[in-house]
């Protein structure tokens, strides 16, 4: 059985490393080294890969080396070859680390500090009790079902909003577009963990920002085209957002001139909030193929109606 790598190729010794020690009976090959192509029946890629089937032609399943498909065309892959998503427990932990780190900098109104300090002006603020500001994650899936765990003792009042209905421990679900605004309205703080779809694709505009609650702050960490950059600016211009916590972009990095470096209301971080771990994906993908071999579904398997 053969494993292509076809990912960043600053990981790639830490990859072959992991699955000689985890998978031995893998063959690992690094891109462009492939060998023969008709033996390739997994590739891991971060990138969509032009004329995919042509090339290897007994592909079984590709692996995506992020937590996001969005960038696949999952149309070119036949109904044989799964697309599959490398999310497990580490990732989703690393990124509700990240999401905790930024509720609480807004939550505790760290950007009007950073500005006092940055004017020599000592200004102590009301400090208001997690008990009363009100938390929502969009995109109540693995990642974001940790992110409400991890946020849940701090004692904010959380929701989430979601496609189809999840449970929220001590929480509520908003589901479907007809919820939509009447979640938005009772979020102090906004995290947006959606996967990116045609359907979500630039969900955080005018329309949608304007239903928060005046001065309430946003944290991005699913993509940069959920947001329509422009509406946020004035957003936040405007004072109708506190802040906002963005670790993903339209481009990346943005362009020397962007707003977002300079914006006092603005903490950038550069894709940073989580990624994929090396020795859990191997596990994931080593499961998946001892799954197949007994005929059982796989694992993080990706529903092409839904596009993640």
């Amino acid at each position: 059985m053969c494993i292509l790598y076809m990912a960043e190729p600053s990981s790639a010794a830490e990859w072959r490393q992991v699955f000689s020690q985890q998978a031995p009976e893998l063959d690992f090959r690094l891109w462009p080294d492939a060998g023969n192509p008709e033996e390739v029946q997994y590739i891991i890629a971060w990138e969509p890969i032009p004329d995919l089937m042509q090339r290897f032609p007994n592909l079984k399943a590709l692996y995506s080396a992020g937590a996001g498909v969005d960038q696949f065309d999952l149309s070119q892959l036949p109904e044989h070859v799964s697309m599959v998503r490398l999310i497990e427990t580490s990732m989703a932990d690393i990124m509700a680390e990240y999401v905790v780190f930024s509720v609480l900098a807004l939550h505790r109104d760290i950007f009007d500090y950073q500005f006092s300090q940055r004017e020599r002006c000592w200004t102590p603020m009301p400090i208001i009790p997690a008990s009363e500001r009100r938390v929502g994650i969009m995109g109540a899936g693995n990642l974001g079902l940790v992110a409400l765990d991890r946020l849940r003792p701090f004692g904010f009042k959380l929701s989430a909003w979601n496609r189809s209905y999840k449970e929220v421990p001590d929480g509520r679900c908003y589901v479907g577009r007809e919820e939509l605004y009447d979640f938005l309205e009772q979020c102090d703080i906004l995290v947006n963990l959606l996967p990116l779809t045609p359907e979500t694709q630039g969900i955080l505009n005018a329309a949608t920002l304007n239903r928060l609650p005046q001065g309430a702050g946003l944290v991005n960490v699913a993509r940069g085209a959920h947001i329509a950059e422009e509406d946020l600016l004035q957003a936040l211009n405007g004072g109708r957002l506190g802040g906002a916590v963005l670790d993903v972009f339209d481009q990346e990095p943005p362009s020397p001139d962007h707003p977002f470096w300079c914006h006092p209301r603005v903490l950038m971080t550069p894709h940073i909030a989580s990624n994929v771990q090396v020795k859990g994906a191997v596990a994931v993908i080593t499961a998946n193929v001892e799954r197949e071999q007994r005929g059982l579904p796989l694992l993080n398997v990706v529903d092409r109606s839904k596009g993640y």
